[in-house]
C-alpha cells in the first residue's frame, strides 16, 4: 500500500536519469534556448558532482509543430511524426549548445518500445550508453516521434524515462515538469514531500491527487507521471517529480533540499539486469492465467510455473517472447518469458510436468516459465525478484 509522509530520506545518488517535459523546454510551443541553457547548467554542476546524468528531453514536436504551418500541437499520428521530424534536430541543436559551454559533448538517442522489447536491441541501448558516459558525451534521449506508431509507442516520455532508468540501472529519476509535485488533492499550495510504496504500489490509490490538467504541448499530465512511477518502482527505483522551472533544481534535490514529491520504494531489491528487461518490457504477447496455488507459488516462494497450475492461456505467442502471468482473479502478478508456444500451453496446462512429451511429442523443460525468466510484479517479496 502506499503511505504519505513528510520524512524524506534521500539515497545516495550515483546516477541519475532527468526527465524534462516539454512545457519546461518548450512553453506554448516554442523552444526555449533559455530554459535549456539553465537546465544544462544543472548538468553540469550535477556532473561536477560526480554523478553520472542521462537525460530524457521532450519538446521535439513542440519544437516543430509552428513550422509546419500548424497554430496548435497536433492530433493525428502523421502530423506528429512530421513535426517531430522537424523539431527533433532543433531540440538537439538546443542541447548541443547549451551543454556545448560547459565543454561537453551531446549524444542522442531516439528510442521506441521495441527497443525494450528486443532483448538485442535492449543490449545494445544499454552498452551505447554505457559508453557514452564511459567517455564523458552527455545523453539525450527522446522518443523516435517521427517513426513511431500506436503499436511501438511509450505514449509519453515519463514512460519512456521510467524504462530508461532501468536501463541504466538509475538510483533516481526526476521528472521535471509545470508541476512542482504531487498536489495534495490537487491544491497547487499543498505539495506532498514523501510516498512511500510498498506491497503491489497501489498507484491508483493516489488518482485522488490528480486532476486532468494539461499544458498546450504536454502529452502526459499527471496521470502518466505516476503510471511511470509504478513502473520504476517496479524496477526498484525511487522517483521524484519536481518543478522543471526551479533554479538550481537538479543539484538542490541531489544536495536533500525539500523540493517536489519523492516516489519512495519500500524494501524493493534490486532486479537482476535479465529481470529488469524483462520487467520493462512495454507489452506482452499474451497472457497465462493461473490457479491460487500456482500464484502463492510463483509471488511467495519465487517458484517457476509449472503446467499444473496453468489454467487459461490468451493470445497468440511463440516460446521466448514475454507473457504476463495474471492470479485466478485475473491480476497480473508477474512477466516472464514463455518456454512454450501459446498453442502448445494451451495443450499442457493442467498438466503434470511429465506428461509434457507424451502430449507435444517433444519436452522443451518441466517449466512454462522458468523462475529465472520470472519477474514478479506484486508483493510477497518487495515487487522485484
Amino acid at each position: 500500500m502506499s503511505d504519505v509522509t513528510s520524512v524524506r530520506p534521500l539515497p545516495k545518488i550515483q546516477r541519475l536519469v532527468v526527465k524534462i517535459g516539454s512545457a519546461v523546454v518548450a512553453p506554448g510551443g516554442s523552444l526555449d534556448q533559455a530554459s535549456v541553457d539553465r537546465l544544462a547548467d544543472d548538468v553540469a554542476a550535477v556532473r561536477r558532482m560526480g554523478v553520472q546524468v542521462t537525460l530524457v528531453s521532450s519538446g521535439a514536436i513542440a519544437s516543430g509543430f509552428r513550422l509546419l504551418g500548424l497554430t496548435a500541437p497536433p492530433t493525428s499520428i502523421e502530423l506528429k511524426q512530421a513535426a517531430a521530424a522537424v523539431g527533433q534536430q532543433r531540440l538537439m541543436a538546443a542541447w548541443a549548445a547549451a551543454l556545448g559551454r560547459h565543454g561537453l559533448t551531446v549524444g542522442q538517442l531516439l528510442l521506441t518500445s521495441d527497443d525494450m522489447l528486443a532483448r538485442r536491441r535492449y543490449l545494445n541501448a544499454r552498452h551505447t550508453l554505457a559508453q557514452l558516459h564511459q567517455h564523458g558525451v552527455a545523453p539525450v534521449i527522446n522518443e523516435n516521434d517521427s517513426v513511431s506508431y500506436d503499436e511501438i509507442h511509450f505514449g509519453d516520455n515519463d514512460a519512456l524515462s521510467a524504462y530508461v532508468s532501468g536501463l541504466v540501472d538509475a538510483d533516481l529519476l526526476l521528472i521535471l515538469s509545470r508541476a512542482r509535485g504531487l498536489y495534495a488533492e490537487g491544491d497547487e499550495n499543498r505539495v506532498i514531500p514523501l510516498v512511500r510504496l510498498g506491497g503491489d504500489a497501489e498507484i491508483a490509490g493516489l488518482s485522488r491527487h490528480v486532476t486532468d490538467t494539461k499544458t498546450l504541448t504536454g502529452v502526459g499530465g499527471m496521470a502518466s507521471k505516476l503510471t511511470a512511477i509504478g513502473v520504476a518502482w517496479k524496477l526498484g527505483v525511487p522517483a521524484l517529480i519536481a518543478g522543471g522551472d526551479e533554479p538550481g533544481v537538479m543539484g538542490r534535490v541531489l544536495s536533500g533540499e525539500n523540493l517536489g514529491t519523492l516516489f519512495l520504494p519500500v524494501d524493493a531489491q534490486a532486479p537482476s539486469r535479465r529481470k529488469a528487461w524483462i520487467m520493462s518490457t512495454v507489452r506482452s504477447a499474451g497472457t497465462v492465467r493461473v490457479d491460487a496455488g500456482a500464484a502463492r507459488a510463483v509471488v511467495s516462494r519465487r517458484a517457476s510455473l509449472l503446467p499444473s497450475g496453468v489454467t487459461a492461456v490468451s493470445g497468440t505467442f511463440e516460446r521466448g517472447e514475454p507473457v504476463d502471468v495474471c492470479g485466478p482473479d485475473g491480476v497480473v502478478i508477474a512477466r516472464g518469458l514463455t518456454a512454450y508456444a501459446s498453442e502448445q500451453i494451451a495443450r499442457i496446462k493442467g498438466l503434470a510436468s511429465d506428461k509434457i512429451a507424451t502430449t507435444l511429442g517433444q519436452h522443451l523443460g518441466d517449466e512454462v516459465i522458468h523462475r529465472d525468466d520470472l519477474a514478479v510484479l506484486t508483493s510477497g517479496g518487495g515487487g522485484t525478484a
